[in-house]
């Protein structure tokens, strides 16, 4: 992605660099062994009791409500019930300290959303996204639009720039959280062209659409869990985050075509706590994957302009590790442009 956060900055030196990156190989290498002193070892059938699943978001959007979907049908296939507990807030990261803290067994899981690769380098957190976690499965991938409400007299992006530059400070625009990719495209429009707006952010989809909805605030940027309330006509679709034009709105433009060279997507997946066993990781693959390629999840994420973007344990940790990388250089990036050119 090409959006960058204004003010992103690192508690990393080099060292600590190279420490989180032999870490963050580790991931991948504790697929097949459970870290000594920490794991205990399962029972002889796992799982033997329900499994707790946090979801970083606020219940009822988009995401909370295809996670419920996935945990009831992989719940079928591991034969235990699985517990979606709702985590909104601070940006989709809330998971990540229970993961951190709880033991590696299997019974705890979390969805791992692309803000918590971003946060180390915002802010100072008390968990690292390689070190911490054993990475399951991925799931999937949102895209992103810029809305407004349905009444609104906004018809372009441009119309929004140009109310911005004309009344500074005027123009409230919700995301879902600070940190997160919306709120980071924003900084990139706006901010960064000297553009000054209020950010209105929220715990997550249904509270942003809403808040549109009402009137609270003028614009939001939010995943594709938009898509019921564009076509109910209750929202205006300005603009798509995406790579290309999505077939369900064909009408619609990305942020390229308009002229800015913004692509903004955050894949996700489920993890577990650092040294998962192999056979619990195995296991639980199993089971999920079965429900990720089950038609009536295909159907739910159908729902959002969403499609499967499935990627097992080792092929996943090696994603993570990629995005922790490629927001680190885009944390560089930023921390360089707000120094500006050497004298």
């Amino acid at each position: 992605m090409t959006a960058t956060s204004r003010g992103a900055r690192s508690s990393f030196g080099s060292s600590r660099r190279t420490c989180l990156l032999r870490l963050g190989t580790s991931v991948v290498a504790c697929l097949g062994a459970p870290m000594i002193g920490r794991a205990a070892r399962p029972n002889a059938r796992f799982p033997s009791r329900p499994i707790l699943m946090c979801v970083p978001w606020a219940a009822g959007g988009a995401t909370d409500l295809s996670l419920r979907l996935l945990a009831e049908l992989a719940g079928k296939a591991l034969g235990e019930t699985v517990l979606v507990v709702n985590r909104g807030g601070a940006g989709g990261t809330l998971a990540m300290p229970i993961l951190a803290q709880s033991e590696p067994n299997g019974y705890t899981i979390a969805q791992m959303p692309q803000p918590v690769f971003r946060a180390p380098f915002l802010q100072k957190v008390s968990w690292d996204p390689l070190r911490d976690v054993t990475p399951i499965i991925q799931v999937s991938g949102v895209a992103f639009g810029i809305l407004v409400p349905a009444a609104s007299d906004f018809r372009s992006v441009q119309d929004l720039l140009d109310f911005a530059r004309r009344h500074p400070g005027g123009l409230s625009i919700a995301t879902n959280g600070i940190g997160t990719t919306p709120h980071r495209v924003l900084e990139t429009l706006l901010a960064d062209r000297g553009l000054h707006y209020i950010h209105v952010p929220y715990k997550g989809g249904t509270e942003l659409i809403l808040a549109m909805q009402s009137g609270h605030v003028m614009a939001g940027v939010s995943a594709t869990g938009f898509a019921p309330e564009v076509e109910a006509g209750r929202l205006r679709l300005l603009a798509l985050l995406s790579a290309r034009r999505s077939e369900r709105w064909p009408e619609v433009p990305t942020l390229r075509e308009l002229g800015w060279d913004i692509v903004a997507m955050s894949p996700y997946g489920l993890a577990g706590p650092r040294g998962l066993p192999k056979e619990v990781v195995e296991t639980l693959h199993e089971g999920f994957r079965s429900a990720v390629f089950d038609p009536r999840f295909e159907a739910e994420l159908a729902r959002y302009d969403q499609q499967v973007a499935y990627l097992g344990p080792r092929d996943y940790a090696r994603a993570c590790i990629a995005q922790y990388e490629a927001e680190r250089a885009a944390a560089e990036r930023s921390r360089r442009s707000l120094r500006g050119p050497p004298s």
